[in-house]
Order: C-alpha cells, then structure tokens, then sequence
C-alpha cells in the first residue's frame, strides 16, 4: 500500500482545536478558492490530493495530504477515514472539488458520514448528475429544454442520428473521456468525421456510454450557469454567471473569464431540477442560450464546487464558508444572492485563449485590456498569499501535460 505522506504547512495560522475544521479533496485553484474562503475565518484546513498540488503552500494550510487516488470509487473511502482517524478529523468537514472524487464519496456516503460532515450529496442524488442520460431523462420530464441527444451503442447506429452537422460528441460519464482526453466534447463537421470520433471516444472511454448531441452555435456569450449551495429545494445563496471565455472555447474543460449577471428564466430551470432530486450541497448547472430560439438549454449538472466559485465572495455570496457554516447547524437566513457585473480570471489560462480570440477577431485587443483594467477577481494570484501562485508557475509543465491545465 502507497504511504500516505504529509507535510504540516509553516507559518499556518493556530486555531482553536474544539473547531472543526475542513478536508479539502483537490489541491488546486477550485481548492485554493476553497482555503482562501475558509481560511480567513479562522478554520483549520487540511488539503488531501493525489498529484502536485498548489494549495498546500497557502498559508492558511496546516496539513497537506497526498493519498494514491481522491477519486477511486472503492479506495478513496478507506484511504480518507485511515487520515481522518491518524490525523485527528474527526467531524471535519468534506469538500470535494471533482466529479470522481464526489463519487467516490457518494458511494461511501453513510459511511464516511459517521466519521466527517459530508458535504456532497448521496448516491441517489448524485446519480442525476453524474450520468448525462438521466440528466437529460429527468429535464425532459420537467419541461427543461436540452440539446437533442441519441445514444448510439455502436459505430453502425451513429446513422440514426437525424440532424445535421455539425455534431457534438460526448460521453455521459465524464471523467475517463476527460482524463484521456482533456477535453469534454469534440465537434464533428461531417458524417464521417461523426462516425471516427465516436469510434475514438467509445475506445477512450473504456465502456463508458458516449452520446451524439445536436450543436447548438455561440461561444462564451451564450454560456450560462447557475450555482448554488442548495438544500430542501431552495437556496441558501446563489449566482448566475455568463461564462465568457472557456478553455477550449469551443467546449470548454474549464471556465477563464466569467461574469455575474442576472436570468431569472434560467435560475427558475436550474432550481426546478435540483428541487425535483431534493438535492443537497454546492453545485453548477450550465446552460446554453440557443440563437434560433431563445431558449436556455440544460448541458451539464456539476454536484461540486466550480471553477470560478471564488468569484462569489467578491459578488457578495462565499459559498464554501456558507457551506461550512451549514454542515455545522448555522441557523437559517434569507438567501444571499450575488450581485450582477462582477468578473473572474484566471489569467494562466484565459491570456492565451484571449489571444486566440483576438486572432480570430471574435475579441478585440483594446476590449480585452478594458476587462484587465476592471481588475476581476484573480483565481490564483493573491498579494496576501502569493507563494500557490508561484508554485503553480512552476507547475505549468506538469499542467499541461497532465491536464491541458
């Protein structure tokens, strides 16, 4: 068995031992957001990853954690209440910060449970998320429009899909396809092309089930998303966010701008839906606005913290304190909503997708340095707490081999 290394982070701020504290599953900028929230309000943070990570070198850390996998559906489970119990956590709470490692806590989620707070939901929740096809099952049922979507079995049904290009291919599942691919969708323009990607994709996917979806036109300014922390079918705090720029842009693993803005008509889809499942816990619904017809189209349930949740707090609403406050009894309040107009970069990635927007001319120069003189809420860069930036400069070779950053 792997050893479990640790490292007691210097200079961490003390807190009181009597507090819980919080396990954050996912070093990087989502789990720096994370630190940098909690942190400041004085509670105890221990980081567990399974690669390099940038925020054990927060000074908010006290411990960092590196277990052989955060997101393996049988061992993660053994390997977290194995840390929990050597290194004192005992009613500490959860968060996982990637769709592999929130399933692999809903799988355990009773029995984790009697160990830390959870703060994803269970397996009977999580499984709307999780799988695209009872994503879509249960839009559909509710009105909620999505993408027209078929799901061929083999190469030979791919000529079933009757629609015309160009066509989006995915899988329901994500992270396999993710993980090999680094990227979430692929565009196919022909039929041939159509029938090639989604041989590839079924091979990359190792059996996972790969869906054929209709295209919907638009780039960032038609990407939506609602987040929330949600519970007994409303909101403890919310925000709607347009999704400017992606990295890709075409179908984007991670978002690089993003803005606040307001949608009533989308934010009463988004909570329709996780009302329906009775969900539980921080997560992102994505829309795409279609250009024909007006309408939000539901692509994706996130059952986690996004990206760019650390543009919350500047926008009014810090949603992994208010989670935190949550899991441990806080008492109820009106729901906090953040206000429209606020930004959010992270800059190691958006200056490059920005400059190949700009040599397409989809973006203009003078535009792109009018929203860095707005000074959005940075991701990673943080004069208080600059040593994860620099870690992460060094890290760039290990980022884009391994994840496409």
């Amino acid at each position: 068995m792997t050893a479990t290394r640790v490292k007691s982070a210097a200079g961490a701020r003390t807190t009181p031992a009597s507090r819980p504290g919080a396990v954050v599953l996912g070093g990087d900028y989502v789990g720096l957001g994370m630190v940098r929230s909690l942190g400041p309000q004085g509670v105890p943070l221990c980081v567990v990853d399974d690669e390099p990570s940038i925020s054990r070198f927060s000074k908010y850390v006290q411990k960092a954690i590196r277990i052989p996998s955060i997101g393996d559906l049988d061992r993660t489970a053994d390997d977290l209440l194995r840390v929990g119990r050597e290194q004192g956590l005992e009613g500490w709470v959860l968060f996982p910060t990637r769709d592999e490692a929130v399933a692999a806590l809903a799988r355990h989620h009773e029995e984790l449970s009697r160990f830390f707070r959870v703060s994803s939901p269970t397996w009977d929740r999580f499984e709307w998320a999780w799988d695209k096809r009872k994503t879509y099952e249960l839009a559909s049922r509710l009105g909620i429009p999505s993408p027209r979507t078929w799901y061929p079995d083999t190469v030979e049904e791919v000529a079933d899909v009757d629609c015309e290009p160009p066509f989006v291919v995915k899988p329901a599942i994500k992270p396999r396809f993710l993980a090999a691919t680094k990227r979430k969708a692929w565009r196919a323009d022909s039929r041939p092309e159509l029938e090639r990607l989604f041989a590839e994709a079924r091979s990359v996917a190792e059996g996972d089930p790969i869906m054929v979806q209709e295209f919907l036109p638009g780039y960032g300014e038609r990407q939506f998303a609602y987040c929330a922390l949600f519970k007994s079918g409303s909101a403890l705090g919310s925000m709607v966010a347009r999704r400017v720029r992606q990295h890709p842009m075409d179908f984007g693993r991670a978002s690089t701008y993003v803005e606040t803005v307001e949608s009533p008509e989308m934010e009463d889809l988004a909570r329709r839906f996780l009302a329906e499942i009775d969900f539980y816990g921080l997560v992102e619904v994505e829309f795409k606005e279609d250009a024909t017809t007006g309408n939000y189209n539901l692509l994706d349930v996130n059952a986690r913290c996004w990206g760019y949740h650390s543009l919350g707090p500047a926008a009014g609403v810090d949603f992994p304190y208010l989670c935190y406050a949550d899991m441990l009894g806080a008492e109820p309040y009106p729901e906090r909503r953040a206000r429209p107009g606020v930004t959010w970069m992270r800059l190691l990635t958006d200056a490059p997708t920005a400059a190949l927007e700009i040599r397409a001319r989809r973006l203009r120069l003078r535009s792109y340095l009018a929203e860095l003189r707005g000074r959005p809420a940075e991701a990673v860069i943080s004069m208080s707490d600059p040593k994860p930036a620099l870690a992460e400069l060094a890290l760039i070779p290990h980022l884009a081999k391994n994840r496409a950053f």
